[in-house]
């Protein structure tokens, strides 16, 4: 019989501020060809219906940011924004408790269904995404563009929480 590796979580995840938007647009350049702003971080926190959560470091990394998840509520539905793990700290489970905690605020707001994009070429977050029950719903066209600049599509996915 295998019996499961427990693996103490070198996280916690917490609710996003104003404050934060300086290491939001420090992670979110890893990724992006056009990252957003520390203003348009804090311009969209600002807002009424964005919300969002941070994974910061415990244990040996403790305070450090290792991830974030931004989202929108609107109308009975929710849209993920974006959301970004550092490079270092990838393949840890990280994006997966960002997208739980969104997913059960929205669900306590009583969101019908929750929407995002993703870049038809990022197979590790289809993955995931398809693991919390996403389902392609769409497709834009050229939307993502590449360093180098080639483009690629977005893949437009759903959850429906009811």
């Amino acid at each position: 019989m295998r019996i499961p590796l427990m693996v103490k979580r070198e996280y916690s995840i917490e609710v996003l501020e104003g404050e934060d938007s300086h290491f939001l647009a420090g992670l979110h350049h890893e990724d992006f060809v056009r990252p957003w702003s520390e203003e348009e971080f804090a311009s969209l926190l600002g807002q009424e219906t964005v919300f969002g959560f941070k994974a910061i470091g415990s244990g040996r990394r403790s305070g450090r940011p290792a991830g974030f998840v931004l989202a929108r509520h609107a109308a009975g539905e929710g849209e993920i924004l974006t959301i970004a793990v550092a490079r270092a700290r990838r393949r840890g489970g990280i994006g997966r408790g960002l997208m739980d905690a969104v997913l059960r605020r929205l669900h306590h707001e009583r969101t019908e269904s929750v929407f995002l994009e993703v870049d038809e070429g990022n197979a590790a977050a289809i993955a995931l995404y398809r693991r919390l029950g996403f389902r392609e719903v769409g497709r834009r066209a050229a939307y993502y563009r590449s360093r180098e600049g080639s483009r690629s599509d977005a893949l437009v996915m759903r959850r429906d929480l009811r």
